[in-house]
């Protein structure tokens, strides 16, 4: 007996494995094989779309049961309302074309299980959009005119024309692109079609919800029901935050108000005595276009006895008495003549210059007391001229001499001092250039810089020229292009081409409103920035007021080896380029219309990659990378939807 029970032992290694296989008892699974038994269980249950509405939705719409994830326990969900079974069915026939000749909607408008309501498409469809449908002339892609979905009031199905630049996801399915592309492809078409029913359906009626139920040959039926509301009427509670989304804020508040377990977060250390107040603001560019009157520019307030515009960018100011022998002076008398110009825009004046003075018989010409000219010989001091005053006859002088600098934005004295002997006349003219040329101007209005400074503020929300870059205070990654807008009217317009316009601001701002002080945070600071993988740190407060700082050996449990990836492989199919555009069908555009559809399958346990049927196999199981790959279709993509400029020359 003594040797049986020790090879016994040796044989099996342990007492206590003895005792359980003697008692016929099973090792209990470890922690990590109950957790990957019960993502399995889940995976199989809920790991696609096709699992989760066979498993879920269907029959939770349906008023069927549904099983837990590990099979034991099912209940019989009541979700909704009212429920059909048969709520839309969507049968098709395809022609001798290729064209679908018949297409017919049965549709259960009030949920009793029976059909009500039938539709025939009148036209046949020679190509389906996610929207809507495309009707040519039979087995060609002329002729076409586009069609969306469309439910009127009374849940009657039925087709509205468009325009096709309104549809979306279009391809072709006559002959005229390829032959028996319908029967080849009829559970695609089928969903194709019966999704965009189902979106114009969904969209008449928030309430209803409906999910794929079978595909049978050239027939599609779905399940449905109404799922947010037992009333007969759309205009429910649940459904009219869609109408009118500022009444959610309100009804929020009220719900809040009502709420105990708010109400005690709210009045707890954290939550009392702070408030978020959200603000709006805007930063935008303001442009306007100027072509300005040239009386605001340069203009004449005072003296001289004529302003002329010789041409339309050029004044011309006249001072004097140039009639002859206007004056009588004796046998030497001086004559003062003062014009005051008023300069508004000095930015716009091209050039000023003296054009032209004479005089009978001396004259000197100043420029808020500065001699600029004198004849007809040098005469520059204020007494009478250098020289005999009677010269018998006047002189004429054209110096074009240069004034610009001297006319600054401002008020500026043209003086014109004549010496006369005997009878005489006198005349100056100035003459100023301006640029009348349109001017955009602009500047950026930042009414946010307030709160983009307070460090209890941060970026919400932001929309820049219609484009969300924030949302709930994450970058969205996207951004505008470069925005071109015509500024002005009439003849005075141009461009301007700037990296955005309008930028539309939300803050969120933590404000202090209460009494009480935030809660100390402190010792879990302390931990977090002291402890390690293998020591666990602590400061703790003790009962006489003071601190107490303790370590201690850690460590975490013993984590299972993981794989370094999930094993995908990448496989391929031939595909006729059927898609459809205002142009014309896409495959017809291109040299060869063979293209390829790519997919990636996540590999079976034993490493086997799970291709369909006519899929060939590119990469084999494993941890396959194509980042460079998703990055080059993806700049294809973003450069394909940029403006394209086309630019011709003369030959």
């Amino acid at each position: 007996m003594t040797r049986w029970c020790a090879a016994l032992l040796l044989s099996v290694g342990s007492p206590l494995v003895l005792q359980a296989v003697a008692l016929g008892q099973e090792p209990v699974p470890s922690v990590q094989e109950r957790a990957r038994a019960a993502a399995a269980a889940s995976r199989a249950r809920t790991g696609d779309s096709d699992a989760l509405r066979s498993n879920v939705v269907t029959p939770g719409l349906a008023g069927q049961p549904i099983a837990t994830v590990d099979g034991k326990t099912s209940f019989t969900p009541s979700i909704s309302c009212q429920k059909s079974a048969t709520l839309l069915e969507l049968l098709v026939q395809p022609g001798a074309t290729g064209d679908l000749g018949q297409v017919r909607i049965a549709h259960d408008r009030d949920f009793d299980g029976a059909f009500d309501n039938q539709t025939q498409l009148p036209v046949p469809v020679s190509g389906v959009c996610a929207n809507g449908v495309i009707a040519c002339n039979p087995g060609t892609w002329e002729g076409c005119r586009a069609y969306a979905w469309n439910v009127d009031e009374s849940q009657k199905i039925g087709l509205t024309q468009t325009a096709m630049t309104r549809l979306a996801g279009c391809y072709c399915l006559n002959n005229s692109c390829g032959s028996n592309l319908a029967w080849g492809n009829m559970a695609g078409v089928l969903k194709d079609l019966g999704g965009g029913v189902v979106g114009a359906l969904t969209t008449a009626d928030p309430r209803i919800g409906v999910a794929q139920a079978q595909v049978e040959g050239p027939v599609i039926r779905y399940i449905g029901a109404q799922t947010t509301a037992c009333a007969t009427n759309p205009a429910v509670d649940q459904t009219r935050y869609k109408a009118a989304p500022t009444l959610l804020a309100g009804d929020a508040e009220a719900v809040a108000a009502a709420s105990s377990i708010f109400q005690a977060v709210k009045a707890s250390p954290a939550g009392f005595g702070k408030a978020q107040q959200v603000s709006v603001c805007t930063i935008n560019r303001e442009t306007s276009m100027s072509s300005p009157d040239p009386q605001t520019i340069i203009t004449r307030s005072s003296g001289g006895y004529a302003t002329i515009a010789p041409a339309p960018d050029r004044l011309s100011f006249l001072m004097g008495s140039p009639g002859d022998d206007s004056l009588k002076g004796g046998k030497c008398g001086i004559f003062d003549f003062r014009m005051t110009i008023d300069v508004g825009d000095g930015d716009r004046l091209k050039a000023v210059r003296l054009a032209r003075y004479y005089a009978d018989d001396w004259a000197q010409v100043r420029v808020d007391g500065q001699l600029v000219a004198s004849g007809p010989s040098p005469w520059t001091d204020m007494g009478l001229p250098p020289g005999k005053c009677e010269r018998g006859g006047p002189f004429n002088a054209a110096p074009a001499v240069d004034l610009t600098t001297s006319m600054t934005p401002g008020s500026h004295e043209i003086w014109l001092r004549v010496a006369v002997g005997d009878e005489g006349e006198a005349f100056a003219q100035i003459d100023a250039d301006l640029d009348l040329a349109c001017r955009a101007s602009e500047r950026v209005v930042d009414l946010c810089a307030g709160y983009a400074s307070q460090s209890h503020c941060h970026l919400k929300d932001e929309t820049v020229d219609g484009v969300a870059t924030f949302r709930s205070g994450v970058g969205t990654g996207l951004s505008p292009l470069p925005q071109t807008r015509t500024v002005g009217t009439g003849a005075c317009t141009t461009q301007l081409t700037r990296d955005f316009f309008l930028r539309e601001r939300r803050y969120a701002c933590t404000i202090d409103t209460g009494v009480q002080t935030p809660p100390d945070l402190s010792r879990s600071a302390y931990i977090i920035d002291r402890s390690t993988e293998t020591l666990l740190a602590d400061r703790a407060r003790t009962a006489d007021g003071g601190v107490a700082q303790t370590t201690r050996p850690f460590a975490l449990p013993e984590r299972g080896s993981v794989p370094a990836c999930e094993a995908i492989c990448k496989t391929r199919a031939a595909r006729v380029n059927s898609d459809a555009a205002p142009d014309g069908v896409v495959g017809a555009l291109q040299n060869s219309p063979q293209g390829w559809d790519t997919y990636y399958h996540a590999c079976t346990a034993d490493n086997v990659c799970p291709a369909g049927d006519g899929e060939e196999i590119l990469s084999a199981c494993g941890c396959l990378d194509d980042f460079p790959q998703a990055v080059a279709m993806m700049q294809t993509v973003r450069l394909a939807g940029a403006d394209l400029v086309c630019t011709a020359s003369a030959p």
